[in-house]
């Protein structure tokens, strides 16, 4: 995938400005970054959930505003920020809603559909909730559910806006490990937006730092984390300790 010179806004001035990313296959890249710093609106634009004011996205040398919606829902698979889930559906029916893009309306619902709405429900940990209204869960297993159902759209492309909303920590080192795996083992793009820096930090092979609309830092955690950025960026005082390989941010009080 490619950004290149993406410019990106809503009603009033630019939030996102001129912005040049690639973002490689068989990687989790992660976009950290200050409330209002507009990684939630470059994420959208990547999707081609919001139309760029100038630039282009490209996936494997195909600008995405030239495809069309279900040719595009066949590539990218988006989990947005807080989704509604209509009352009464159950969490079986609502992650059969990422097949739809693979289905003409004369299809029947096949084996294949079948097999990947199991498996996507299994990798969330969601199997025993299978029947369940997804208005009953709670808010982390909703959460789940929403990701479930953008796993079995079965794209090689993944936005996740912040994916660990409502999850405790366990769930949510749970969901950044399946991401991570699902970039590796899949060899597919996966880029997510977190709010976490040391969860970032621990499971992205790169970090983008945003910054009022434009890259502030790019590149391994390792390499973009220091405590130099984290002033600069956030405008937090922090230690910066290597804990396992990784590296952990911690406050100074």
């Amino acid at each position: 995938m490619l950004v290149t010179d993406l410019t990106l806004g809503y009603d009033g001035p630019d939030v996102v400005h001129s912005v040049d990313l690639a973002v490689e296959r068989g990687t989790l890249t992660v976009v950290v970054g200050p409330n209002g710093c507009g990684k939630s609106t470059l994420l959208r634009g990547m999707a081609r959930l919001l139309r760029p004011r100038s630039g282009r996205v490209t996936l494997d040398g195909a600008d995405v505003a030239g495809m069309s919606g279900r040719e595009l829902a066949r590539l990218v698979g988006v989990l947005p920020q807080a989704p509604t889930t209509p009352r009464g559906l159950t969490v079986a029916e609502l992650v059969g809603r990422g097949r739809f893009p693979h289905r003409e309306w004369y299809q029947r619902w096949s084996g294949r559909d079948e097999e990947a709405v199991q498996r996507a429900i299994a990798q969330v940990d969601l199997a025993d909730r299978h029947d369940h209204p997804v208005d009953s869960l709670s808010g982390g297993q909703r959460q789940r559910a929403w990701l479930a159902m953008v796993l079995a759209q079965e794209t090689d492309h993944l936005m996740l806006d912040e994916p660990t909303t409502y999850l405790d920590l366990a769930h949510a080192v749970e969901v950044m490990a399946l991401a991570r795996s699902i970039a590796h083992d899949g060899g597919r793009t996966v880029v997510c937006v977190l709010h976490d820096l040391t969860l970032a930090a621990r499971y992205a092979d790169r970090l983008v730092v945003v910054r009022e609309g434009t890259i502030a830092a790019a590149g391994a955690p390792a390499a973009v984390l220091s405590e130099q950025l984290l002033d600069d960026v956030f405008g937090l005082r922090a230690k910066v300790l290597d804990v396992d390989g990784a590296p952990a941010v911690v406050p100074v009080v």
